[in-house]
């Protein structure tokens, strides 16, 4: 009895494992999103000798939507397909809302480490490739302004998976954006190049699920 229990201990937990390292083996593909929102509001006060002003300040509205698709090409290493939408509208005091869409395409790639049954370290890079459209003040009149952007990122990440292949996920990175435009002064052509640098941290859902297999199989 004691070598049967034994047994179907060793059983259970060889299954346990090998349903551990199933989730990020080779075949098998990982689907998901990430959600962004954040809204701000400010006040400015201003004080000289013996008068004080008080006003409102700028404004901003941001949403922003990641979704993507990947495939584990070997065991724990995934390449995939991504998206990046981000709107932003902010507000000046005494002007009119200016909004700001950047639209992203690119490829990802991510490696995972896991340390449990159902947790993992991962570090991933993704590229992104596409134009943003926004509203400038350029010149006391207002254009409309599309750039061409290059952007990639770079960090660690670590994700707890369901039994039923849910993964809940932080991600900290690093971004680096490259982005141009032309405007028109005065009939004069000028050329803007802008370099932005940017940590973030963001959480997200994936859902990790087996490879497509032919009907009869």
């Amino acid at each position: 009895m004691r070598k049967l229990m034994l047994l179907i201990g060793g059983l259970v937990f060889l299954s346990l494992s090998t349903a551990s390292a199933q989730i990020f083996d080779q075949g098998n593909f990982i689907l998901g999103s990430t959600l962004g929102f954040s809204a701000s509001s400010s006040n400015v006060k201003l004080s000289a000798s013996s008068t004080e002003e008080k006003g409102e300040g700028p404004s901003s509205v941001q949403f922003s939507f990641k979704p993507n698709i990947g495939y584990f090409i070997v065991d724990n290493f995934a390449l995939g397909l991504g998206m990046d939408y981000t709107f932003s509208r902010l507000k000046e005091p005494n002007q009119d809302k200016t909004n700001d869409s950047d639209l992203l395409f690119g490829p990802f790639f991510r490696y995972y480490y896991p340390v449990d049954a159902q947790m993992a370290f991962f570090a991933e890079t993704n590229f992104g490739f596409g134009t943003s459209s926004d509203d400038q003040l350029i010149g006391e009149a207002k254009q409309s302004i599309h750039t061409n952007i290059f952007a990639i990122g770079m960090g660690p990440g670590f994700t707890i998976v369901s039994e039923g292949g849910i993964g809940i996920e932080a991600v900290f990175k690093y971004n680096f954006a490259r982005s141009r435009f032309d405007t028109q002064i005065g009939g004069v052509s000028a050329e803007t190049i802008t370099k932005t640098n940017q940590f973030d941290m963001s959480i997200g859902i994936q859902f990790y699920f087996g490879g497509i297999r032919s009907v009869g199989n």
